[in-house]
């Protein structure tokens, strides 16, 4: 056993100033530049536009400085998540594919994961339920050996069981004391239609807009969103929550150990690996060749210390604490239309009843 991975089991530890969780701070800046422009998501209105109006996700400070959010906790799974899908990370967890149609999705890009209704509506069905049962009832073991990134990046089975993982591995990435900005633009169609006789001339206000949602007319777009310049920080913030991690437990205590050490291993190698890149149009992000991350272990004492822990230790004990798991090999099913016909249906087709229920006679 390397000295590396000493290191790492070192973080399974119960005793003691136990480990409470391993942070890591990247610091980023765009392609173009310290004070380039970067596009954050824009989001939906919240039902009261005075909560939220929608676009961008920015939050004041209450000191003249603000936050912006360029990507969220759920989008940095679902980026992250996908890598286990490849070599040599596909070897660490089992392969579950869902063929849907003309397509075949792994389980891997299922945004809810165990609990996404790609695999809620197929022959995993039964399986998955008592996954999630089990899991209700303290023993993680069989959603681990079906879905263990679900518990890695965490999952809600929202639509049955109700039952809940929290993500042992959490990612964001915010800019610090934004400015934000507005762009305009116009589109000019290739002639001018009308007058060419190409298309009928017309005062009908739908038949106008149809033209210019069809690209037949000319179409300003003014102070749209433009984007942020970061005055401040951008930073990319990555959690491995190990106080939630000792949280699972197997039914078979004798089996919580290994149980542990393989979710380890997964979420350790995902928090390892970098995860930049093109992130949408107009945000694509590279460490601050000026600022070195910090990876620390952080203690129930509120110690930190250096983690010194490399992707390749990483992988070489989630390696070995898989091959102790025993990773199962995975299934391939079809998508069940009838499941998911049941699923959709009122709630008086599912009872198989006719009509609603009448109130009962009084006694």
């Amino acid at each position: 056993m390397s000295d590396a991975v000493a290191k790492i089991e070192e973080l399974l530890s119960e005793s003691g100033d136990v480990p409470a969780a391993m942070v890591l701070r990247e610091y980023l800046n765009p392609v173009e530049g310290k004070d380039g422009v970067l596009f954050p998501p824009t989001f939906a209105a919240a039902q009261s536009l005075k909560d939220f109006p929608g676009g961008y996700n920015i939050d004041t400070l209450g000191d003249g400085k603000n936050v912006c959010l360029i990507d969220s906790v759920g989008s940095q799974a679902n980026r992250i998540e996908p890598m286990f899908s490849t070599a040599p990370y596909d070897e660490l967890v089992p392969r579950i594919v869902v063929e849907a149609g003309s397509r075949k999705i792994n389980l891997l890009e299922a945004g809810h994961r165990a609990g996404d209704a790609i695999v809620r509506c197929s022959a995993l069905k039964d399986d998955l339920q008592k996954a999630f049962k089990a899991l209700k009832a303290g023993d993680a073991m069989p959603l681990a050996k079906l879905a263990p990134t679900s518990l890695v990046f965490g999952v809600w089975d929202s639509r049955d069981t109700q039952a809940k993982a929290p993500r042992l591995l959490a990612a964001t990435v915010r800019a610090f004391d934004v400015g934000k900005l507005t762009r305009s633009a116009q589109y000019n169609p290739a002639t001018d239609y009308v007058e060419e006789g190409l298309l009928d001339d017309t005062a009908d206000k739908d038949a106008l807009e149809r033209y210019s949602e069809r690209g037949f007319r000319h179409v300003p777009a003014s102070a749209t969103h433009g984007g942020v310049i970061a005055r401040g920080e951008i930073r990319r913030e990555v959690t491995l929550h190990l106080a939630a991690l000792r949280l699972l437990r197997a039914a078979d205590a004798s089996e919580t150990a290994k149980l542990r050490a393989y979710l380890l291993g997964l979420a350790l190698t995902a928090f390892t690996r970098p995860a930049l890149g093109f992130l949408r149009q107009g945000c694509n992000l590279v460490l601050d060749a000026d600022r070195v991350p910090e990876s620390k272990v952080v203690y129930a004492s509120g110690r930190r210390e250096k983690s010194g822990i490399t992707h390749e230790a990483a992988l070489e004990f989630a390696k070995k604490a898989a091959t102790a798991f025993g990773v199962e090999k995975g299934r391939e099913v079809n998508f069940d239309k009838a499941l998911a016909k049941e699923e959709t249906a009122g709630d008086d087709k599912k009872k198989g009843k006719k009509g609603k229920d009448k109130p009962a006679k009084a006694q």
